[in-house]
């Protein structure tokens, strides 16, 4: 109780909530990106290379549980 009472008071963060706030905006940034590169480039953008790090997804093949028999 005096722990929590301490934090509350000294306006103490811990820091594994700035941790998980740091990755989860990574990872957001990086889908993101791999989003943006994989979609229909806006003007301006259509001639460019899409960089080594960012995978190819094929949205036109169909996935082994998208199949109905």
């Amino acid at each position: 109780m005096t722990h929590m009472l301490t934090l509350a008071v000294t306006g103490g963060y811990p820091w594994i909530f700035t941790a998980v706030y740091v990755v989860g905006f990574i990872a957001a940034v990086t889908i993101g990106s791999i989003a943006w590169y994989n979609s229909k480039r806006p003007p301006g953008w259509e001639d460019k290379q899409r960089p080594d790090v960012v995978p190819k997804v094929d949205a036109d093949t169909p996935s082994s549980g998208d199949q109905s028999s």
